[in-house]
């Protein structure tokens, strides 16, 4: 349909906590498309309504790796049934060009949601795989949290975003996670493709 304008760190919506969809109208599927629209145009895995300017609960997702293996995804009023383990999660966000940052990420995800004709669905993501990580990130917009909100090094986030124009983290937003941090610690760090 048509490739919106995605929204930068800084913009307020971004910290907005975004509101249910009460029906799949015509409104919410020219929503979805544009989502994708925007996603494939950016070259990203995951895009949140929020980041388009719309704190809609929804958000799609595509870990295809080129179009042959295209898997798109949409999840609508989604909601985190259980989550488990621990993975360093190497992520950038399309609202934050080219700023990538070591974040924690829980290895194991299951989310319910509903697919654009309205049905409800179950998907459960693993072994901190590309999918778990993206359901976290782009759940995590709809509740106005940011990825940077998990950095595992601050200081180093920091630095990355000043070097890219972008503020800092602010602190009041920062999230504890000790015990993802502990397990993490326990890990290797893994650098992986970009999410969002």
């Amino acid at each position: 349909m048509t490739v919106r304008k995605i929204v930068k760190y800084g913009t307020p919506s971004l910290r907005e906590k975004s509101k249910e969809v009460h029906k799949i109208s015509k409104k919410v599927q020219i929503l979805v498309d544009d989502l994708y629209d925007t996603l494939y145009a950016a070259n990203g895995v995951g895009l949140a309504a929020p980041q388009i300017g719309e704190n809609l609960r929804v958000f799609v997702i595509d870990v295809g790796m080129d179009a042959k293996t295209m898997n798109p995804i949409t999840f609508i009023n989604p909601k985190i049934l259980k989550k488990e383990g621990a993975v360093n999660s190497y992520e950038g966000c399309l609202s934050f060009p080219e700023a990538y940052t070591n974040v924690r990420r829980y290895s194991y995800v299951k989310v319910k949601a509903l697919d654009i004709k309205g049905r409800p669905f179950i998907l459960e993501a693993s072994e901190g795989s590309l999918l778990a990580r993206a359901i976290q990130h782009e759940f995590d917009h709809l509740d106005g949290v940011l990825f940077i909100d998990h950095s595992r090094n601050r200081f180093e986030a920091d630095k990355i975003l000043t070097e890219k124009g972008l503020n800092p983290i602010d602190a009041k937003y920062l999230l504890e996670e000790t015990e993802l941090e502990e397990e993490i610690q326990k890990q290797p760090v893994q650098e992986e493709k970009k999410i969002d």
